[in-house]
């Protein structure tokens, strides 16, 4: 029996590995599987050159385990190990200097495996013991069997094992015997093993006989050796490539489409990416994509080697060229991964340019799904936005789709402002907004319907995008100001029947909770509303952003939403409130208007007098008469507004066509509502 000591420069291998790979110690099973494929593939390999004339024979990998002794065996039939290799492959672990080891890989377990090549050390993350059972396909090789309790002492002896190949027997420790159990191997091997190009056997397949589960002799393979990213896109169907998604993702919906990767120059890079169907906007979930090393499970966190809008994808990426066991940080300044970003998204809008070009009636069907993706993209990645926008989509209220630059050419002539900037018009609810929209149409607008999750941030980048240009929402203003022309109609009301109908529409708006209501007037036609209620569009769109995008515009996000209340003074039935206030109020408005005159002009007399003097050389009899007149102007303007308030709540017409308003914009609830309707039944 030979023994030895690890050659390792520091004595601390073995409490580094348990210490510091502990949070990542589901991983050696995988490791374990991986250095079996890669001995079985060897001998295929050397088999297929003719340095090997034996039979290959049955090369599946086996795993098994003992739950009263704690083993879990990884056995394979590939290359096989001597004692001279066994020396150089397993004893020489290289460290030039244990601190600095320490200091730059203590907190990224991957990567003191990846960075040292240590995968079989792996082993002792989990193990009191590690045995090597092994014989070399060499002819004439002995089989020896190397064995090592977590300390750097080892030893080393012949052993009489007829077959090729090599046998890795764990003992696992108390604290984690719980992988020495069959749900669990299970797992593991689904996890990380389930595509790997050697078969992988975990006991026996099972049957129902005669009421319970019984094993058959049939060997329980537990991955597929030609996953479908390997083999050629012409050989396969939609039905393959839907059948895929469900074997990865067995409780989603059929997805939109695919997308096939199959690149060898300047790097390795297969997969397939689907773009899945969304039902709702919180149903977004990243981690969907799982990347592999040459059929090895590496990650389902592709932040950074996969762009960041593609992370919604599904599918799967396999890359020899992106390290197995690397750091976060170093895959993300990997000069080959930021290559494969770059070309993912390339080949991304590649294949959508495709299909929009071949099938644009699909194209359009899938729109409303797919476009979460590609604003997403288009919002994030300006080299995404400048292919995107060849077949990037708008749609209209009307359910018609058209690219950016068809929509420019549908709307410049008739949706150019006086200043020149084409105005898009967008509604964001076509049911609550329905009665803007068609004001709008009937002017001959069209209107776009923007209703995604990322619309209110695609909109403001599309502004930024599009010269001379901006988006207006249709409910924003009244119909004449949506795109302000250079004529403008005059409006017939006075000042004074201004500030009357201010006061009588203002008095009769119900509370809404976090609403504050300005009344405005309109030159308008008379085929036009009396009332609307619009928003202004800077601040609603502001408050809109605080909801999705949180940071500085939250600040937006605690403020009342301002509404105007805009009232056509143009149109006849105000003109019937401002007469019928004329007839009921006309004479106290008269005496109230004459006094106030009277005190208005007083008052101007004694400020002129004030004018040029310091406040000692005011005498103080004009002094308490200018505040007795103020006082007496305060209280004759309450005086009127009281007077108007008092005709205004006795006035049906009044409250009924605020509340129509309010109606079609879907603020008319609860009480407010129900007075409504019986309102319109007393005048019906």
């Amino acid at each position: 029996m030979q023994k030895g000591k690890i050659g390792v420069s520091t004595d601390n291998i073995f409490p580094i590995i348990k210490k510091y790979l502990y949070s990542d110690h589901e991983i050696f099973l995988r490791e374990l599987v991986s250095n079996a494929v890669d001995a079985t593939q060897k001998l295929i390999t050397l088999s297929r050159l003719g340095d090997f004339k034996g039979e290959l024979g049955d090369t599946t990998i086996r795993v098994s385990f003992d739950e009263k002794k704690k083993t879990i065996t990884i056995s394979d039939k590939g290359i096989g190990m001597t004692a001279e290799e066994i020396d150089k492959y397993i004893n020489q672990v290289a460290f030039s200097s244990a601190n600095e080891f320490l200091e730059k890989y203590k907190k990224d377990a991957n990567a003191i495996i990846g960075h040292f090549g240590m995968g079989f050390y792996s082993s002792f993350m989990v193990s009191e013991k590690v045995e090597i059972h092994t014989r070399s396909y060499q002819e004439g090789a002995k089989a020896v069997k190397w064995e090592c309790d977590g300390s750097p002492e080892y030893t080393i002896e012949e052993i009489d094992k007829k077959e090729r190949g090599t046998d890795i027997i764990l003992h696992i420790d108390d604290e984690n015997k719980h992988f020495v159990n069959k749900d669990e191997i299970n797992r593991l091997l689904k996890k990380y093993c389930r595509f790997l190009p050697v078969p992988v056997a975990f006991g026996k397949k099972t049957e129902w006989k005669d009421g319970k589960e019984v094993e058959t002799e049939e060997d329980n393979i537990i991955n597929d050796t030609n996953p479908l990213w390997t083999q050629p896109p012409a050989n396969l169907k939609d039905e393959d490539y839907k059948k895929f998604y469900r074997d990865l993702y067995p409780m989603a919906e059929d997805p939109l489409f695919n997308i096939h990767l199959n690149v060898d120059y300047p790097f390795n890079l297969t997969g397939i990416l689907y773009f899945p169907k969304i039902k709702n906007n919180i149903e977004i979930q990243k981690n969907k994509i799982q990347l592999y090393c040459n059929q090895v499970y590496v990650t389902d966190s592709v932040e950074g080697i996969v762009p960041e809008f593609l992370t919604l994808l599904h599918g799967v990426i396999d890359s020899p060229d992106i390290p197995l066991n690397v750091s976060r940080s170093y895959l993300q300044s990997d000069s080959n991964v930021k290559k494969i970003s770059s070309h993912i998204t390339k080949k991304v809008a590649d294949r959508l340019e495709e299909i929009f070009r071949n099938e644009r009636n699909s194209f359009e069907e899938k729109w409303d799904d797919l476009k979460i993706f590609i604003e997403y993209g288009m919002l994030t990645d300006d080299k995404f936005y400048d292919r995107a926008q060849k077949f990037a989509l708008l749609k209209n209220t009307d359910g018609k789709y058209f690219t950016f630059e068809e929509y420019k050419n549908i709307i410049k002539d008739n949706q150019t402002d006086k200043d020149k900037q084409l105005v898009y018009l967008y509604a964001t609810d076509k049911e609550d907004q329905f009665s803007f929209i068609e004001a709008a149409k009937n002017k001959g607008y069209d209107v776009l319907l923007m209703d995604g999750q990322l619309d209110t941030h695609f909109i403001n980048h599309l502004e930024q995008k599009f010269d001379k240009s901006r988006f207006v929402r249709v409910d924003s203003d009244v119909p004449e100001k949506l795109i302000p022309k250079e004529e403008q109609n005059e409006l017939n009301l006075s000042d004074e029947e201004k500030d009357n109908l201010t006061i009588i529409f203002r008095s009769q708006v119900p509370n809404i909770e976090k609403a504050n209501f300005v009344v405005s007037f309109e030159a308008l036609s008379d085929q036009d509303k009396p009332v609307m209620i619009t928003q202004q569009e800077f601040m609603r769109r502001m408050k809109e952003m605080s909801q999705t995008g949180g940071g500085p515009m939250m600040f937006y996000g605690d403020m009342p939403d301002s509404y105007n209340l805009v009232v056509n003074g143009n149109h006849k039935l105000v003109r019937r409130i401002v007469d019928d206030c004329e007839k009921e109020a006309g004479e106290t408005l008269k005496n109230l208007r004459s006094k106030m005159q009277s005190l208005e002009t007083r008052k101007s007399e004694l400020e002129k007098a004030k004018e040029g003097k310091k406040d000692e050389e005011i005498p103080q009899t004009e002094k308490e008469e200018l505040e007795d007149v103020e006082k007496k102007i305060t209280e004759l303007k309450n005086k009127k507004e009281e007077a108007l308030k008092d005709f205004a709540s006795g006035n049906k017409l009044v409250s009924q066509l605020i509340d129509l308003a309010l109606l079609s914009n879907n603020m008319l609830k609860g009480e407010a509502l129900n007075r409504f309707v019986k309102r319109s039944i007393d005048l019906i």
